[in-house]
């Protein structure tokens, strides 16, 4: 009997009239993410499941840190199919599934039944009474516990029979690519990186915009940045990298405007380029890492002041978080430890000594008009001469 992998899903589930939409994606994600991963595998739907059937040769650690990494998957089980369902055979076949996947250890257990096919002759509760016994007959270490169980045994009856144990958690959420496509601000701190996540967990497709200063920033500080988003990109497929050369524009600024309006007037110009880029690329919104009051630029007077600029909306998803809480997150995803490497981006270096902190739209509005001269041509210069880079994990 070979194993096989249950996908496991979530929200999905609740998506009544319109969900086949959303296995159909999640099931393209799958076969489009399991091209990096060696071996052969169909995918495939059957009764409201989708099952990872191995082909070939695979590495069974590999697959499953694949499909743990794919937004909209909660949970991988590998299971033994029984296309022979009698009750006699799905028992042996749960017999040596469960000493398969969790060995002759001693540990608890609860048996829980779904019967699909309802033309089987043996119902739900039968299904788990009996299991439960042969269990506690034919594997020693195992014990009954219905309130906490160490391992959920499940028997699923259907076209053909499925058995499994509890699987491996994945982070759920909804497909990529279901909830249209976003353009993501990423600089190379903690912050942009986990709202890059956390945004397309909810099943927005994102490109991303760096902004560069050489020489203020190196190009280890870019490496940085293209590290950051394959990281990402383990979880939401191949990003498009735009970067801009924001030396000129920042200069300009620096030359031409108060210096404790520098951050405010920077990220506007920020957002105006972003924004240039998103609609060319058909993007529906900006996102960016900001968090209430976290930094100067990030008071209500501030964001405020930063999307007047803007004519789609900026989506904030760490807006109510602090800093501890996204710290923990760039740790799950794996970004905290590239987030931290010592190379400064191009907001660091012309950060002023004493920042607005409230800044007046109407003053920041006046101080650009010094800008007047310049910064159409400057705008137009890093817009034309950006670089794009696809960046993928697999």
């Amino acid at each position: 009997m070979e194993t096989s992998y249950l996908i496991k899903y979530a929200e999905i589930g609740i998506k009544g009239k319109n969900k086949y939409k959303f296995e159909d994606a999640l099931v393209k994600n799958i076969i489009s993410r399991l091209r990096g991963v060696e071996g052969e595998f169909r995918v495939h739907k059957e009764q409201g499941r989708i099952l990872v059937m191995p082909l070939s040769d695979y590495d069974r650690d590999e697959l499953l840190t694949a499909l743990i990494h794919i937004f909209g998957v909660a949970q991988v089980c590998p299971v033994t199919a029984i296309e022979d369902k009698s009750f006699d055979n799905v028992l042996s076949g749960l017999k040596d599934h469960i000493l398969r996947e969790i060995g002759d250890k001693e540990f608890t257990f609860k048996v829980f039944a779904k019967r699909g096919d309802k033309k089987y002759p043996i119902d739900s509760p039968e299904i788990c009474r009996e299991a439960g016994k042969y269990i506690l007959d034919e594997i020693p270490g195992a014990k009954v516990d219905v309130h906490h169980p160490e391992y959920k045994v499940f028997v699923e009856i259907r076209r053909e029979a499925y058995v499994y144990v509890s699987g491996v958690p994945a982070p759920g959420g909804m497909p990529v690519g279901t909830a249209g496509k976003a353009m993501l601000l990423l600089s190379g701190g903690i912050d942009s990186p986990v709202a890059g996540y956390r945004i397309a967990k909810r099943g927005v497709k994102i490109e991303a915009v760096y902004f560069h200063a050489p020489p203020y920033t190196s190009e280890r500080a870019k490496q940085k940045v293209v590290d950051l988003a394959k990281i990402i990109s383990e979880y939401t497929g191949p990003i498009l990298l735009h970067v801009i050369n924001f030396t000129d524009i920042q200069m300009a600024i620096y030359e031409k405007c108060p210096h404790d309006e520098l951050t405010i007037i920077m990220r506007r110009y920020m957002m105006k380029i972003a924004q240039m880029i998103a609609k060319d690329r058909e993007c529906l919104a900006l996102v960016t890492g900001e968090s209430i009051a976290q930094v100067a630029s990030q008071t209500m007077q501030s964001l405020a002041a930063t999307d007047a600029v803007c004519e789609m909306p900026v989506f904030r998803p760490l807006i109510a978080m602090d800093k501890k809480e996204i710290i923990e997150e760039s740790e799950k995803i794996g970004a905290y430890e590239t987030s931290i490497l010592p190379y400064e981006d191009c907001c660091t270096i012309f950060v002023a000594k004493h920042p607005v902190t409230k800044p007046k739209l109407d003053r920041i509005e006046e101080s650009e008009k010094n800008l007047t001269d310049v910064i159409d041509g400057l705008v137009k210069s890093a817009y034309e001469t950006k670089e794009d880079i696809w960046v993928s994990s697999f």
